[in-house]
């Protein structure tokens, strides 16, 4: 029987090429010229250092546009708040993975009601899509990547005809 699951994962190397890419622009910004900031990335934790609280801001979308660019969803970042004040302001900003339970139990719902002929199933942080034809999988993968409500970058893996 044909299956394939539906996992939720960021691209590590294409999150390091984005944050790089994210610090040419910033050196090559005519309002950060003789500033302190940089981006850092280590374990899908990017930590955003300036001297001021605007230039965080401003960072914020340089990084944004900088991982739209490379196909990463904007909406997996979670910004945490702002530490430190005078001369370093530094925030942190991860990067979600894997499928909670409570997005699992609406992807599993949303099959139900798509009145496709497939069974979803919860199996930790991956959704297991089961059915007889293969079109009635691609049409879930369909809906899956069409639907709005869903925030996390999704992939589909094992593909098994």
């Amino acid at each position: 029987m044909p299956s394939f699951d539906v996992v939720s994962e960021v691209d590590k190397h294409e999150a390091q090429n984005a944050v790089d890419q994210a610090n040419r622009e910033l050196s090559t910004r005519f309002d950060f010229r003789g500033v302190t900031a940089s981006y850092e990335l280590k374990d899908l934790i990017v930590t955003m250092t300036a001297d001021h609280e605007f230039q965080i801001d401003q960072m914020k979308s340089m990084l944004t546009g900088a991982m739209t660019k490379r196909g990463i969803k904007v909406s997996c970042l979670e910004f945490g708040k702002l530490e430190g004040a005078g001369k370093q302001v530094k925030v942190k900003a991860t990067m979600r993975q894997g499928i909670d339970s409570d997005l699992a139990r609406r992807m599993v719902k949303m099959v139900k009601d798509s009145k496709i002929k497939v069974q979803a199933s919860v199996q930790g942080e991956t959704v297991r899509v089961q059915g007889k034809a293969r079109d009635d999988l691609q049409a879930v993968m369909a809906m899956f990547r069409s639907e709005e409500s869903i925030d996390m970058p999704l992939a589909f893996k094992n593909f098994k005809d």
